[in-house]
């Protein structure tokens, strides 16, 4: 039978020996100490306990990491560097982590979601405006035509921003856009839709670009043609007026007698059947009189491609006749600038040919090719540096048929310079 003086003493080191392992468990789990930390510079990582670590890279900065075993490897979690988590904060990440594995779920891979997450919510919080601005800015450099890239943030402006300018991208929705539209669908339709184009392209970059999710509100085939009529419904769609091709000869000899540069620029539009941006940005570089050629090019073609054009006597005459005062062949009225997208426009107004516009002088050669030449369609069509619809035809078609062109334009040329046929006035007997 036990005595009771060993029952005491028994008693009496079961205290002893729960101190010791509490010692022990505290020396495991916080091993580090705030000036430990401090003075660690040695590179290395050092055990805190509870899974927590301390780093000193080669380069003696100093970061804490939380180690764990995933599906049998180990995995080593950046919880933040010494300067900025204190030990008792970082001893406090380590915990959070010991709960999301408690829980089965990887502390990178939480974290990992958190941050996708976040950037979402900030992504989402974009607004329209803010969009269609990194939009054009990004689609900038494609646009050849100046007019075209100034009109895409003016439309916006005044017919999309003033109802869903400032809210998320994420929140545009069909009732929204059908607001924007219908105050101008039935009185400008041809701008209506141009907006409405728009905006659709800024909504698929933004829904590209993960800031919203869903259909495309300003889609027209299959959404918007079900709510709103169609253009050729409500207003005949105007072409640009063009000049009867049998007029021609008499307009080009009016055109001979006006004076300018702008007249003349005019002038090898019609011989050239070029846009108003390919003429006014022509460069000295890109013409060889000897060759009768001019090269224009990708960066300055609508298509992004590059374009050979004969020239035809005439208009070999024509750039023979003008000074080369610098690299532009048409200089405009401020130094090293080409001539104003306007300035044809203006000789037309001189000459009191208000009806007509520059680009509508590129269906007048269109209608003379088909009504008085036996030149095949895709000679015409390269001519206009028109861009191949049918892939079929695109693949076959590798060549420009650049020599037939230049008896196109030749023909062209003589078509226009021919003697205009005037009123006949009966000479009297002598």
């Amino acid at each position: 039978m036990p005595s009771v003086g060993s029952d005491v003493g028994r008693q009496n080191s079961e205290p002893q020996k729960s101190a010791k392992n509490r010692r022990h468990v505290r020396r495991t789990m916080h091993r580090l100490t705030a000036a430990a930390v401090a003075r660690q510079s040695k590179p290395g990582k050092y055990a805190d306990g509870g899974q927590l670590w301390l780093q000193v890279s080669k380069w003696g900065t100093k970061s804490w990491l939380f180690r764990y075993n995933r599906h049998g490897k180990d995995r080593w979690h950046g919880l933040g560097a010494v300067d900025i988590l204190s030990l008792a904060e970082a001893r406090e990440r380590a915990r959070y982590c010991r709960k999301l594995l408690l829980d089965d779920i990887d502390p990178i891979d939480h974290r990992k979601a958190q941050r996708t997450q976040a950037r979402l919510e900030a992504a989402r919080a974009m607004t329209f405006r803010e969009c269609a601005e990194a939009y054009i800015e990004a689609h900038r450099p494609s646009w050849k035509n100046p007019k075209h890239a100034a009109q895409w943030p003016s439309s916006l402006s005044t017919y999309a921003y003033p109802f869903f300018g400032d809210l998320p991208v994420a929140d545009i929705d069909t009732p929204l856009v059908l607001k924007a539209l219908e105050a101008v669908w039935s009185s400008k339709p041809e701008t209506a839709n141009r907006v409405r184009g728009r905006i659709e392209l800024v909504l698929d970059w933004a829904t590209a670009r993960q800031y919203r999710e869903g259909g495309n509100p300003a889609r027209w085939r299959g959404h918007l043609d079900k709510l709103l009529p169609a253009r050729s419904k409500l207003r005949t769609i105007k072409h640009h007026a063009a000049l009867p091709y049998k007029d021609i000869a008499t307009f080009m000899a009016d055109l001979s007698r006006e004076e300018g540069v702008s007249a003349r620029a005019l002038e090898l539009a019609i011989l050239t059947a070029a846009r108003t941006g390919e003429v006014i940005g022509a460069t000295w570089n890109e013409i060889d009189l000897d060759e009768k050629l001019w090269v224009i090019p990708p960066e300055r073609m609508k298509a992004g491609k590059e374009h050979r054009i004969p020239l035809s006597d005439r208009a070999v005459g024509i750039l023979k006749g003008l000074p080369r005062e610098g690299r532009h062949v048409f200089p405009g009225g401020k130094a090293k600038m080409p001539l104003s997208n306007m300035a044809m426009l203006k000789t037309l107004q001189r000459m009191e040919r208000g009806d007509l516009t520059v680009h509508g002088f590129r269906s007048t050669f269109r209608d003379w090719c088909a009504e008085q030449t036996a030149f095949p369609h895709e000679v015409a069509e390269m001519a206009l540096a028109h861009a191949v619809g049918d892939k079929v035809e695109a693949a076959y078609r590798r060549g420009d048929m650049f020599e037939k062109r230049r008896r196109l334009m030749d023909d062209w040329a003589s078509y226009c310079g021919r003697r205009p046929v005037g009123k006949v006035v009966p000479i009297r007997g002598a």
